[in-house]
């Protein structure tokens, strides 16, 4: 997923946004729901972006059929390096419809967990702030 990868290590979140499908699912690496909509995966990625430092994607695996991708990385939240991977489904339009995250080690899920949990409130009002005006 090529188009995704060069926007994220651009930090061209208009650009990932754009590639994010209306009905994508987000599913988070430290929440159990998953977050239905482009609206909140947006706002999701946008704090994500802020939380993450030195953010590096290693290597890219694609699927046969090109529709399934995982894009590994390293990152840091605070002091606690982590390590994960988002898995990248296609729709039949190219547009991304499934995001799923994961990352290791458990110190770097927590930090993360906590860095995002102390900035959700402002990531729901962003993300119905941007639904509502869509309407």
């Amino acid at each position: 997923m090529r188009a995704f990868r060069e926007a994220v290590e651009a930090g061209d979140l208009g650009a990932v946004e754009a590639l994010l499908a209306e009905d994508v699912v987000f599913t988070s690496p430290v929440v159990f729901k998953p977050y239905p909509g482009r609206a909140i995966t947006a706002a999701i990625l946008r704090a994500v972006s802020q939380v993450f430092e030195d953010f590096r994607y290693e290597r890219e695996l694609a699927g046969d059929e090109g529709r399934d991708h995982a894009l590994v990385f390293t990152a840091r939240v605070g002091d606690k390096q982590l390590g994960g991977c988002d898995f990248i489904h296609l729709n039949e339009e190219g547009l991304i419809d499934e995001l799923t995250v994961m990352v290791r080690p458990l110190s770097g899920a927590q930090a993360l967990a906590a860095a995002m949990g102390a900035r959700f409130d402002d990531i729901v009002k962003e993300a119905e702030a941007r639904s509502a005006s869509a309407s």
